[in-house]
């Protein structure tokens, strides 16, 4: 029988920890995100995660990649998730969904009824800002300036190395287009082996005169280095370095190859609900406008547009003016035929 000496022992020991207990605060919530560094991830720090950090009381954690699928798919078959928000370009996240690396979000109606541009929503991302392909050079290494993307492939007017990404990735695309494929024929022309010949045979013209760049950073230094005249690059990578870096380098838009990043939730994560909550947040329309003031890159909610700072509008892929022959990148056709391009894509590169 418990003592009367115990018993209140016991009670004091109870209300003690009860002060305890209601004194404590809560743990906040954490959800890790994973971008690809650089001025894009820094403009996502200051818009979207630091903004979901103060509405939500959540402690977002930063994380970068390169795009390799491999680190996500051991994650997945391990069992040990530790990434929870994943952004992705249409190719890369249509071949992870395809995989069976993603979670299905594209039929959730919070993402449905959003007000998405097309090609902005698929079965597994959510797009949320768009960025675009484009031609990069020095002004002051021509006589006239280079007007258009295919003009990399013209090195008679314009001499010289030139910079492409190490990916067949937009560049089977401007290899077509400059070989006088329409934008709207580039995929189908790509879906036939004459076409994949053609594209590569087109290649072949200025091989001697690429150099292959990998990390977004660097067409910009290869060009101020004076390495290469001309680079494709995305477009938000030579904007930052124009306004940080006193760069002045110009920018041909015509036949663009236009992109999104997109959302995507790694299947597994044990804060699904709360990446979804997430992603919800970062296509607010006054929240997806903000990005822009940070990179030169365009929301993707239609009702964002309208409250982007007009002034900016001129230097973003989605303007009307610098969207003269713009090609949208086709993720499906990617995801589905990634690998086997790669392949050829590698090999050429080593012969």
């Amino acid at each position: 029988m418990m003592t009367m000496r115990y018993r209140g022992r016991a009670c004091l020991s109870l209300m003690f920890a009860m002060m305890l207990g209601a004194g404590a605060p809560a743990l906040a919530a954490e959800l890790k995100v994973v971008s690809w560094g650089g001025a894009l991830q820094e403009a996502q720090a200051k818009v979207f995660f630091d903004g979901f950090s103060k509405e939500t009381g959540t402690k977002v954690t930063q994380d970068s990649w390169s795009g390799e699928l491999a680190k996500l798919r051991a994650m997945v078959d391990s069992g040990n998730v530790v990434w929870d928000v994943v952004d992705m370009d249409p190719q890369t996240a249509a071949a992870a969904c395809e995989q069976g690396l993603l979670e299905r979000i594209g039929d959730d109606a919070a993402f449905k009824n959003a007000g998405l541009v097309d090609g902005a929503l698929t079965d597994c991302a959510v797009g949320t800002s768009t960025y675009a392909t484009i031609l990069a050079f020095q002004k002051d290494a021509f006589p006239t300036a280079p007007a258009s993307v295919v003009d990399i492939f013209d090195t008679k007017a314009f001499p010289g190395k030139r910079a492409f990404r190490k990916s067949p990735v937009d560049t089977l695309e401007i290899a077509l287009l400059a070989d006088g494929v329409a934008p709207g024929e580039i995929y189908k022309t790509l879906e036939t082996q004459e076409g994949i010949d053609r594209a590569f045979k087109k290649l072949d013209t200025i091989k001697a005169d690429i150099v292959w760049w990998e990390a977004g950073a660097q067409p910009a230094q290869l060009l101020k280095s004076g390495e290469v005249k001309m680079a494709v690059a995305w477009n938000g990578r030579i904007a930052d370095a124009n306004a940080k870096e006193n760069a002045d380098l110009g920018i041909a838009w015509k036949n663009q190859i236009r992109g999104f990043d997109m959302w995507v939730i790694p299947v597994g994560t044990k804060n699904a609900a709360l990446a979804k909550d997430f992603v919800s947040y970062t296509i607010k329309p006054e929240v997806n406008a903000e990005l822009s003031k940070f990179i030169a890159y365009g929301p993707t909610v239609e009702a964002a547009s309208a409250l982007v700072d007009k002034a900016l509008l001129d230097s973003l892929p989605s303007a009307p003016s610098n969207s003269d022959g713009a090609l949208a990148q086709d993720g499906g056709f990617w995801g589905a035929n990634g690998d086997a391009l790669n392949a050829r894509f590698a090999s050429w590169v080593a012969q």
